[in-house]
């Protein structure tokens, strides 16, 4: 094995060429990153890039010395166009080729689109962040649509700055899909507290010259928009690989998408047995420990590889309030309050899924009472053992 190509510089990419590094691999390393910045950290671009706490400089992952250190083969500001695995061939933009005996798939998200937001912000990388940062301050009137952690963090930054913030959500309340609604008021309280203006229950159709028109025609005015819809994994240069796409590239529980090539990051689905479940987790955290769980495999002998079982952690910053989660809360069948209380804002909550606990999230706790859920998750617990004395009613 001479030639291993990383496509997807951000945390998963960099995670697994650093891994590779490290446990031994001294043949030619590609990274390949669509971007023109070395890899940077997304998730303060819409906490302290976009409030000016940080300069862009700040985000960077590594110093120059630092990769310079791992020898690699970088190849920035090129996206990958295609892939064929026949041959080992890497298909850049630019129209050249790039070599492979073992491949890693991390080219994460892109931001989904409404009809006519070309002339709206979204907020993915760096160049978005700063460009929206330019753009509010106090007088300004910022348009968020979605109510999701990126659309919440945007807002309660913007408020903070001094905009006049309206957050348009479809769900009842926000992140009701994840968290529930009990803890979905909790947030929405907060945003309202600060002088947002958080309308749930509204769809969003299509961006407008003054602002967003919502399903009813009215038309929600703006002198900035932020679309923070989610996103959609980046898959469209695998078309015609033979590779299986569906919500991001499928792969086993070793992260292996097909012979040779592995995925990792926000563009990977795979098989959880922890789980036991098909999941595409966009948190940070996720993508570097796939990252590098993908380049040990890659390098594993047979029979040496080890499957890839997280409990997905994630974090969100908004206001004053810390929000620490653990496991998997989506789908979930109950939700309990086991510390604290959900109107002072500083709780902690519990998920049931069947008769296990998946999940934990807390606000305004300390880390460690957070922390100490994760074994909770990992060992499988009854939900009867970790959440006594609980009514088996559905709660979401």
């Amino acid at each position: 094995m001479k030639r291993i190509v990383v496509v997807g510089a951000s945390a998963a990419g960099l995670a697994a060429a650093e891994t590779l590094r490290r446990e031994g691999y001294d043949g030619t390393l590609t990274l390949v990153g669509d971007e023109p910045h070395p890899p940077y950290d997304r998730p303060p671009l819409s906490k302290q890039v976009l409030s000016g706490q940080w300069d862009a400089d700040r985000t960077a992952l590594r110093t120059p010395e630092d990769l310079a250190a791992l020898g690699l083969d970088l190849r920035l500001g090129v996206a990958a166009a295609g892939l064929d695995p026949a041959t080992g061939l890497v298909r850049l933009a630019d129209g050249s080729t790039v070599p492979y005996d073992r491949l890693v798939v991390a080219t994460g998200v892109r931001p989904r689109r409404l009809p006519g937001d070309r002339v709206a912000h979204v907020l993915r990388t760096l160049d978005d962040a700063l460009a929206l940062r330019d753009r509010i301050g106090p007088g300004r009137r910022l348009v968020v649509v979605g109510a999701g952690f990126l659309g919440a963090e945007a807002a309660a930054v913007a408020s903070t700055l001094g905009a006049q913030v309206t957050l348009l959500e479809p769900a009842p309340v926000p992140l009701a899909h994840a968290v529930g609604r009990e803890v979905g008021q909790a947030l929405a309280q907060a945003h309202r507290e600060r002088g947002v203006e958080l309308r749930c229950g509204v769809t969003v159709t299509e961006v407008t010259g003054n602002g967003v028109r919502l399903a009813g025609g009215e038309v929600v005015e703006g002198d900035e928009i932020l679309v923070a819809i989610g996103s959609l994994p980046n898959t469209d240069w695998l078309a015609g690989s033979g590779l299986t796409v569906d919500d991001g590239v499928v792969c086993d529980e070793y992260c292996q998408a097909a012979p040779d090539v592995y995925a990792a990051g926000d563009v990977a689905r795979w098989y959880n047995p922890l789980f036991g479940a098909s999941m595409r987790i966009e948190h940070r955290t996720n993508a570097a420990e796939q990252g590098m769980a993908a380049a040990r495999n890659l390098l594993a002998a047979p029979g040496a590889r080890k499957p890839f079982t997280p409990v997905p952690y994630f974090w969100s910053d908004q206001y004053d309030m810390k929000i620490q989660a653990y496991g998997y809360l989506r789908g979930h069948d109950e939700v309990a309050v086991v510390e604290g209380n959900v109107a002072e804002r500083r709780f902690l909550a519990a998920y049931r899924s069947g008769d296990r606990i998946t999940g934990a999230l807390a606000v305004g706790m300390p880390a460690k009472a957070v922390r100490q859920w994760r074994q909770v998750i990992a060992v499988r617990a009854a939900w009867h053992h970790a959440v006594p004395n609980r009514p088996w009613a559905t709660r979401t």
